[in-house]
């Protein structure tokens, strides 16, 4: 599997990003010109060395120093002439900021002008990052981060001097998979990742691994930072191949006993966690202490979901706790596909749901139930037939 894997343990900013990806093969004039196409930007890719470690640096100015609101932001790369798919990156990042600062100004987002990052250069870097991504074909990869390092002690910021992650940073990391892996680190009392690097991250990272992940290893790329510390300032970015056939994901299991819940109400829990976003929900019977009848209540939900789930099980069932675990799941690559069956001189359309991994080999076929029972009662039939003739035409096919 296709994976890339950035590696911010000096921090991240947006230049640092954009000079990674150039370092990695990232065509630099397509990149300059896509920086460019904003405004009065001038963008310099020079060679440099952090601590031995050769890198690339990239440096934009602007003499235009004016704070952009953000509807000037999202029209101006419109009408910048790129291609949809780097438009479309591009205010989907400038989106995580101006949100994240919204939080902090409780301003109407139409007429928010972004501080720290609503200026031409720093909107160059958001085109160029985009640019470069999609130069590279990375939209078809797997896109992965080891923890950030945010930096600590206090930054001088737009409201004054604030501790490190700033208020904007904490609430782009916060809403996505890098919350959780954010470190201060020792190099310097400073700001190490700022909003601009947060939410081109954000955007495009899939997932966080604690550690470096086993892959083999095609390219390297090091994007530097403006400044040295102890060790070298630079962002590594590495592509590769992993062994890896299945996708995957995370998900947090959501579990509580009972032993005091009727039937009914735990029927209409499952209704209720379905409806409010639970991916599903399965409820076991136990043996509780004192040799008392109960139920195990499971449930998979998006980590963004989780409170709003437990609050929804604590208040129909009265329990007191719920335990959460993070999870990771190996998942299918799944696709419906319509077959077609012949049921004596009758011919009917059945849906059937495949699985196959990352490669394309299919794994499993399964029909759809609720097809093959509409095709079994109109015919007088049982429903296994159609299901196992349904199946062994989807295998057929697929041979």
């Amino acid at each position: 599997m296709k994976t890339v894997i950035f590696n911010p343990s000096s921090g991240v900013s947006g230049d640092m990003i954009v000079a990674s990806l150039v370092d990695l093969g990232a065509n630099k004039n397509k990149v300059k010109k896509a920086m460019t196409s904003i405004g009065d930007v001038n963008v310099k890719i020079s060679k440099v060395s952090r601590l031995g470690i050769s890198a690339t640096r990239v440096n934009v100015t602007s003499t235009d120093d004016q704070k952009m609101v953000y509807t000037g932001i999202t029209e101006g790369i419109k009408e910048s002439g790129l291609d949809d798919a780097v438009i479309g990156d591009s205010i989907a990042i400038c989106e995580r900021i101006a949100d994240a600062q919204l939080k902090v100004n409780e301003k109407l987002k139409g007429g928010l002008r972004l501080r720290d990052v609503g200026s031409v250069d720093a909107i160059a870097v958001v085109i160029g990052a985009c640019a470069a991504f999609h130069n590279l074909g990375f939209d078809k990869f797997k896109i992965r981060s080891t923890p950030i390092c945010v930096g600590r002690g206090s930054a001088k910021t737009s409201f004054g001097r604030l501790p490190i992650p700033a208020p904007a940073t904490i609430e782009i990391l916060r809403n996505s998979c890098l919350w959780n892996s954010t470190y201060p680190g020792e190099l310097a009392t400073q700001e190490l990742t700022n909003q601009t690097g947060a939410a081109i991250l954000a955007h495009f990272i899939n997932e966080c691994n604690l550690f470096f992940p086993k892959i083999e290893v095609n390219r390297v790329g090091y994007g530097a930072g403006p400044k040295d510390f102890k060790i070298p300032n630079v962002l590594r970015t590495v592509i590769g191949e992993t062994g890896e056939m299945l996708s995957s994901d995370h998900i947090d299991v959501l579990e509580t006993s009972v032993d005091d819940v009727t039937g009914e109400v735990l029927g209409k829990l499952i209704r209720d966690l379905m409806s409010s976003g639970a991916r599903d929900v399965s409820i076991m019977p136990v043996t509780m202490k004192k040799g008392r009848p109960g139920h195990v209540i499971q449930v998979m939900a998006q980590p963004a979901d989780t409170t709003r789930l437990v609050r929804k099980i604590i208040q129909e069932t009265g329990s007191p706790c719920t335990r959460v675990m993070p999870v990771k799941r190996l998942i299918t690559e799944r696709h419906i596909s319509t077959t077609v069956i012949d049921v004596g001189e009758d011919r009917r359309e059945v849906r059937v749901k495949i699985s196959t991994d990352r490669q394309g080999n299919t794994l499993s076929v399964s029909a759809e139930f609720e097809d093959c029972k509409k095709v079994a009662e109109e015919l007088g039939v049982s429903v296994k037939e159609i299901i196992r003739k349904a199946e062994c035409v989807a295998w057929s096919r697929l041979s």
